[in-house]
């Protein structure tokens, strides 16, 4: 299992249709892609991090999660929404421990 997580703050002012419609279409676009588990968008609470925003979800392997990293809506809200509304992220991806 991996988890991949990206938390980020937008270019939108906060609460603006922008904002909202943004968060909307990654939802609708990610959750699209076979593979994707356990989506979810979480918000940033604390004043420790410039970052506002989260992305979480599960993959069932590194297979799975490759072929949703080069499937075609990935590619696409990646180039055409990320990269010109996202402003500062940072990724992890990760995987449990075992004892």
């Amino acid at each position: 299992m991996i988890q991949h997580t990206v938390a980020f703050r937008l270019v939108h002012a906060a609460d603006s249709p922008e904002e909202v419609e943004f968060l909307a279409t990654a939802r609708r676009t990610l959750t699209s892609i076979p593979g994707v588990r356990d989506f979810t968008v979480s918000r940033q609470v604390s004043a420790k991090s410039t970052l506002t925003f989260q992305f979480s979800m599960v993959f069932a392997d590194a297979a799975t999660y490759a072929a949703y990293d080069a499937h075609p809506a990935h590619q696409g809200f990646v180039a055409e929404r990320w990269v010109p509304e996202v402003a500062e992220f940072a990724e992890l991806d990760l995987v449990p421990l075992t004892d």
